[in-house]
């Protein structure tokens, strides 16, 4: 038991060496110098027309009824998520079905067939 009690002291005692004190001042350009010149320049500049304009540019191509969706999806729990997701799996499988079986169908009627020249 007392051999159990010592090794944890000893770790402790490694891990005190392993704390370092410094300070590292970020702040310095001559420290942390741009990797790209005028990136910080354009960063303020693209932060400004952001805020300039009220709504994200993503969400000013939505539609009225894309915006309740997506208020709707976020509304719901994990589990209703999911079940959601689910439902839209199973949908987009029925439709790939429905759609094989049109093309099967519009193979065998010769819709796609390109017409014949005459002679």
């Amino acid at each position: 038991m007392a051999s159990k009690s010592t090794a944890k002291s000893n770790e402790s005692l490694d891990d005190d060496k392993l704390i370092s004190y410094e300070n590292l001042d970020r702040a310095s350009p001559d420290l942390w110098p741009e990797k790209i010149p005028g990136v910080a320049e354009f960063e303020v500049e693209q932060r400004a027309k952001g805020k300039a304009s009220s709504t994200p540019k993503w969400l000013a191509d939505l539609e009225k009824d894309d915006i309740n969706l997506l208020q709707e999806f976020g509304s719901l729990t994990l589990s209703q998520l999911m079940e959601k997701v689910r439902g839209l799996q199973n949908l987009a499988y029925q439709l790939g079905l429905e759609e094989a079986r049109e093309m099967t169908r519009g193979k065998f009627l010769d819709v796609l067939a390109k017409p014949k020249q005459p002679r």
